[in-house]
């Protein structure tokens, strides 16, 4: 950088992903515009993150597309040896640079919300009514879980998988007790 402030943009796709090496995104296209200025031996790094992200469906596991828009801003100073402590990254001086990709794909992580679901009634039916057959925690959810099912499903269920295993009733009697 000879001057004291720069711009930079950057097209991340699926091998931005891919060559990361993280767990949480694996699939994605985004634009970012990077804005550096240089003050009083301080480099501010300003990221402007859009697009969108491709993560599975917490609930029914099919992949849903998550949009993305995030401002971050990052401060570097160079130093004796690298630091990255509180919201100050100290860069070797010796190096001269600072790899902005991990700080870029952090920013992109913490800005996708910590539960991925579809919409309601956009989940994957076959997988929706599979839950519902195993699954029963109070009658508004069942009711929630139910608009997922087909009618031919719902008809086909015998009524004795809709009750509660008696065993359920044992343990709510420890609860009484106390």
């Amino acid at each position: 950088m000879k001057e004291n402030s720069a711009h930079y943009e950057f097209s991340l796709t699926n091998q931005f992903f891919a060559d990361i090496d993280a767990p949480e995104i694996q699939k994605g296209k985004l634009q970012v515009q990077l804005d550096v200025k240089k003050t009083m031996g301080i480099y501010v790094l300003n990221f402007h993150i859009e697009g969108s992200l491709v993560v599975p469906c917490d609930r029914c596991l099919d992949d849903m597309e998550l949009p993305v828009e995030t401002d971050d801003t990052l401060k570097v100073k160079l130093g004796l040896e690298f630091s990255d402590e509180d919201d100050m990254v100290i860069v070797p001086e010796e190096d001269g640079y600072i790899n902005v990709a991990w700080f870029m794909y952090e920013f992109i992580a913490l800005s996708i919300p910590m539960k991925h679901v579809h919409a309601p009634g956009k989940c994957n039916k076959g997988m929706m009514g599979a839950l519902n057959k195993h699954l029963r925690t109070s009658a508004d959810e069942e009711d929630e879980m139910d608009d997922f099912l087909d009618e031919e499903e719902m008809t086909d269920e015998p009524s004795e998988a809709r009750e509660i295993d008696p065993r359920w009733n044992e343990l709510k009697k420890i609860l009484d007790n106390n």
